[in-house]
């Protein structure tokens, strides 16, 4: 007999979040409230498409953003978004993900494209 493996609480969460977010960032924490759900999000250390040619390395995180979203159970919910930083080792310029570029691709949906572009305005 086959045990069926129990989801994870990312997978269940993505069930509850804008399609693909879970592509570009990691749940860290999750914090349950009496009137509100708060998930912290941390950009991936995955290196951009555009920018994967330059000698980068990690360089900690953009001032976490608070980006509300579609409640869930009658309870609000909040994202704690953290973006990430590159460091051009041979330059010293650092760079970050270009969400306008990823919002314009194919890959995400319309409505990761909308919280996107909420990100975009904080």
């Amino acid at each position: 007999m086959n045990k069926k493996k129990s989801p994870s609480i990312a997978e269940v969460l993505s069930l509850f979040l804008p399609d693909g977010i879970l592509e570009y960032f990691d749940i860290v924490s999750e914090i349950t409230q009496e009137t509100c759900f708060i998930l912290c999000l941390e950009e991936k250390n995955i290196v951009p498409d555009e920018i994967s040619t330059l000698n980068l390395h990690s360089h900690g995180f953009h001032p976490e953003v608070e980006v509300q979203d579609f409640p869930i159970r009658g309870k609000a919910v909040y994202l704690r978004i953290k973006r990430r930083r590159w460091k051009d080792i041979d330059t010293g310029k650092v760079y970050s993900r270009d969400w306008r570029i990823v919002a314009h691709g194919t890959r995400i949906t319309a409505e990761f494209g909308s919280f996107l572009k909420e990100l975009l305005r904080q």
